[in-house]
């Protein structure tokens, strides 16, 4: 982000309302500006072959995608595009229709972090009723999700092996780092002896309608209850081969995040309650294996975080022990899956 830019973000004064304070955080695709009651994202000029921001086009585009594929689980909470410009040297916000827009940033409303299922499972704080809550959510979703053939193929072998092979060929330079090698060669040879054994399977299943354009990122950072509702937020927007794929795989990420969070209970409580609102036969047959993919992303997302650098010597610590235990995970899961 140009420097310039970064400093005015960072000034309370800049934002409508003039704010206390703001606060700044970052992942590896977006800086994050969070004021009183706001949330201002803008895409880093990124481009990691799966993920492409690297122009100011792909930015606004991509900006524009976020708040209309947010708005069908979360429509209140994204309140849409605002354009950054400078004006006379001094940045301002400018409408997107205006053509000299030089960045863009998606305005959404600050959700409570109080109600962010992530803290509340860390700080052993979860109603009774909440997973069944997300379930029931996540259930409805998904069966009103309207189903393209002409996409069903990502959730074959053939069309999810990309996703998959591209797991390791973009974790190679981490082997030793923040994966062993004898995990990852592990994970790869169980990943391929799956499509061997169970491509039937999830042929059957994209076949049987089961491969939707679904949130791509389901996980407990990503749900936050708040005034009695079930908010569903950041979904992947960049990469529909990401995003449109078997439901079973969405379901297997926030199992997998409730166990790497230690609280199986609460995974099983939620793959509970979804079944009986979204009766899948064939759905714990692939579970595994989707649980290992999404392990194993996690994993490669915290890595790339070690290249950013952006991020403190001690975030990426916290990055690389973060890691660790992703694959960790992907490793038990790869045991289970044939």
């Amino acid at each position: 982000m140009d420097p310039s830019l970064m400093e005015k973000m960072l000034d309370p004064s800049f934002y409508p309302g003039s704010p206390e304070k703001v606060e700044h955080i970052q992942t590896h695709i977006s800086h994050i500006f969070l004021t009183d009651d706001r949330v201002y994202k803008v895409k880093k000029p990124v481009n990691f072959g799966f993920l492409d921001y690297s122009t100011l086009e792909k930015r606004i585009l991509f900006s524009f995608e976020e708040v209309k594929l947010n708005s069908r689980l979360s429509p209140q909470i994204y309140l849409g595009v605002r354009g950054l410009g400078l004006r006379e040297g001094e940045w301002t916000w400018i409408d997107p229709p205006d053509e000299r827009i030089e960045e863009v940033a998606v305005e959404m409303i600050r959700l409570p972090w109080e109600g962010m299922l992530k803290n509340m499972v860390m700080e052993d704080r979860v109603p009774p009723d909440t997973m069944e809550k997300i379930a029931r959510k996540v259930a409805h979703f998904h069966r009103e999700t309207p189903w393209d053939p002409h996409l069903s193929h990502l959730g074959t072998p053939q069309g999810f092996k990309k996703n998959t092979e591209e797991n390791f060929e973009q974790t190679r330079e981490f082997l030793g780092l923040s994966i062993s090698p004898r995990d990852w060669e592990f994970i790869n040879e169980q990943t391929e002896e799956f499509y061997k054994k169970k491509g039937n399977l999830m042929e059957e299943r994209a076949k049987a309608g089961l491969i939707k354009d679904c949130h791509g990122d389901l996980h407990c950072q990503h749900i936050c209850l708040w005034k009695g509702e079930v908010y569903i937020y950041d979904c992947i927007e960049f990469n529909q081969r990401f995003r449109y794929g078997d439901i079973a795989s969405e379901v297997a990420f926030l199992i997998m995040d409730l166990e790497f969070l230690m609280r199986p209970d609460l995974a099983r409580d939620f793959l509970e309650h979804y079944l009986r609102e979204n009766p899948d036969p064939t759905l714990k047959e692939v579970l595994p294996f989707y649980q290992c993919y999404r392990a194993f992303v996690r994993g490669k997302v915290e890595s790339f975080l070690l290249n950013d650098p952006a991020i403190p010597k001690e975030k990426k610590q916290e990055a690389l022990l973060r890691a660790h235990r992703y694959f960790f995970l992907a490793r038990k899961y790869a045991e289970e899956m044939v």
